[in-house]
């Protein structure tokens, strides 16, 4: 093989990969939230799963991006472990449609000379079209898909060129070696296994190395039951990168990578067992008969275009039978994968729902991100809540120690911001859709009021710390008006969580009325003050923590009200 022949193939699979990740990503943004949608909806049991996780992977065109979808829906708490495992089983199935894809787009009859001029011409056109429609943002994720298909089938073309132009199905050294590993029996069929396996891993695309295995076969080089093999090591390989993703993610998401690679492996164990027998069935659908080709090399030569479709076929009838047999067995298989991952007890301001290293696409992202946000969120009222407990304590140990637990929080909140708000910004960097990009804008502002929630929480505890410190007792109608302030306080934090959660704009009206009250609350409670001190119902110091105290929760306030601002899209002056 010579260095340009090389550069040719590294070439066209370049053009391939580059084509699949194209249409993934443009038929993810024309229809993302949708697909979230559907995904979180219609996952009632294991049919309806399986069903959905097939239904997604065939419209995005990734089962990668699927079982990511899967495992936020997991942490999010929107679906359970048996739930996740269907779905992954019908991203299994949905997958297959890619096979299909690339089987058309090899071409079928054998005398098909392969890349032709009106071909080139076509997609060419084609791409001339699809740059036209990039430039507006309306038509632009459709045209990226288009364009992704466009490079898809050119790579297909010359893949299946240079194949036709090495001549490897009359390469001599080329047969001498499958035709003598082809002779180790089971031996064989385990080494072009670990071979799938090991390739898949190496280019982190099994669909490129279903299309080599396409083309080695349509071309008469690669024997069937090899090729068959290298398929089934593909499955195997494509799960093994997603669990080393997933080593750093959180139990329940290496509990579902975990699932993919066990429904994969089972698939490969009980094929194995049946191995001839189920191949020779599967040919047997598409009209070629494998033994037959194993011992006349004229008809293997004269029918190696329909290995076009023996391979997708197997591909399809592999894993639609190990779902068949599996889905009888989800919960057993749930407790299988959770065992060697403890459920690890949640920490207050831990990062839950970014995990990097198990992301596929940008606009999926949005979601890992979004449930992050409302996890802070979700974390900062309870440092309220812990500052309500901290101003009616008098044991100096335990006061004391809460207060010091604050003030870590404190710190932790600030890194979490960083942390959000660094991987904001990296997901910034991708191709995304205008509509996604603002959503960034947004969240990265929210992320910003939600710290300066947390900072207010910590300077209310302080000025607690500080009134202790000094010896300064509030009166009995101080603390009640505290305590009405804290609960109106709260009870905006409250309303806070829900607009994060979905509340939409009747949510965001009563969190403006309730900062309202605030407002109002607080103008009223300066002026009493005034009055208090003048009559000696305490000293000015006292007067000083105590208005402090009540700056302070209206001020947290109006961050409350930014973040509902932002999320719910509402107008508020005040």
């Amino acid at each position: 093989m010579t260095i340009y022949v090389l550069i040719k193939l590294l070439g066209s699979l370049a053009l391939l990969m580059y084509g699949m990740k194209s249409m993934s990503e443009g038929l993810q943004k024309m229809a993302g939230s949708q697909l979230r949608h559907i995904l979180g909806a219609m996952t009632t049991n294991r049919f309806t799963g399986i069903l959905t996780g097939a239904f997604v992977t065939a419209a995005i065109q990734s089962s990668t991006a699927t079982t990511v979808m899967t495992v936020s829906f997991v942490n999010a708490g929107l679906l359970t472990l048996v739930q996740a495992i269907s779905v992954i089983m019908g991203a299994n199935i949905g997958t297959t449609l890619t096979a299909w894809i690339m089987s058309a787009g090899m071409g079928g009859s054998g005398d098909e000379s392969g890349f032709t001029m009106m071909t080139a011409i076509f997609l060419a056109f084609l791409i001339g079209i699809c740059l036209i429609f990039s430039r507006r943002s309306a038509r632009k994720s459709g045209g990226e898909f288009v364009f992704g298909l466009c490079f898809l089938l050119l790579g297909l073309q010359f893949l299946k060129q240079n194949a036709a132009d090495m001549d490897l199905g009359s390469d001599p050294s080329v047969l001498h070696f499958f035709e003598v590993t082809g002779q180790w029996g089971f031996a064989s069929t385990l080494l072009f296994l670990l071979l799938g396996s090991i390739l898949t891993m190496c280019v982190q695309s099994s669909a490129a190395v279903m299309a080599i295995t396409m083309v080695l076969c349509s071309a008469g080089a690669l024997p069937i039951y090899q090729g068959i093999a290298l398929v089934m090591g593909e499955n195997i390989g494509t799960t093994v990168t997603s669990n080393i993703a997933a080593m750093t993610a959180n139990s329940k998401s290496r509990s579902a990578a975990l699932a993919h690679m066990v429904f994969n492996v089972f698939g490969v164990v009980w094929v194995l067992c049946i191995f001839h027998y189920f191949v020779n069935t599967v040919c047997s659908f598409v009209g070629y008969d494998a033994e037959l080709a194993a011992v006349d090399r004229v008809y293997a030569s004269e029918h190696a275009y329909l290995l076009n479709y023996v391979l997708p076929a197997f591909h399809t009838s592999f894993n639609v039978c190990n779902v068949l047999i599996l889905i009888w067995f989800i919960r057993p298989l749930e407790r299988l994968v959770s065992r060697p991952f403890p459920q690890e007890e949640e920490e207050d301001f831990r990062l839950r729902f970014i995990q990097g290293g198990i992301l596929s696409t940008p606009e999926l992202s949005i979601l890992e991100a979004h449930k992050e946000i409302n996890n802070y969120a979700e974390r900062t009222r309870r440092m309220f809540q812990m500052v309500d407990e901290l101003q009616g304590m008098t044991d100096d140990k335990a006061f004391n120690k809460l207060y010091s637990r604050i003030e870590k929080y404190e710190g932790i909140s600030d890194n979490m911001e960083i942390e959000i708000a660094n991987y904001l910004n990296n997901l910034s960097d991708g191709r995304l859709s205008s509509e996604t990009k603002n959503q960034i804008r947004m969240m990265l502002r929210e992320v910003s009021e939600i710290e300066s929630i947390g900072d207010s929480c910590f300077k209310l505890a302080h000025t607690i710390h500080n009134r202790n410190r000094d010896k300064k007792v509030f009166t009995p109608e101080l603390q009640d008006r505290i305590q009405q302030m804290m609960t109106l306080t709260n009870q905006s934090l409250e309303q806070m969580t829900k607009v994060l959660k979905g509340g939409g704009k009747t949510a965001a009206m009563v969190s403006i009325n309730i900062e309202t009250e605030i407002n109002n609350y607080r103008e009223q409670l300066k002026v009493q003050n005034v009055d208090d001190i003048a009559a000696g119902k305490y000293d000015y110091q006292t007067g000083v923590y105590y208005l402090d105290f009540v700056n302070e929760c209206e001020k947290l306030a109006d961050y409350v009200i930014n973040v509902v601002e932002v999320r719910a899209d509402v107008n508020h002056k005040g």
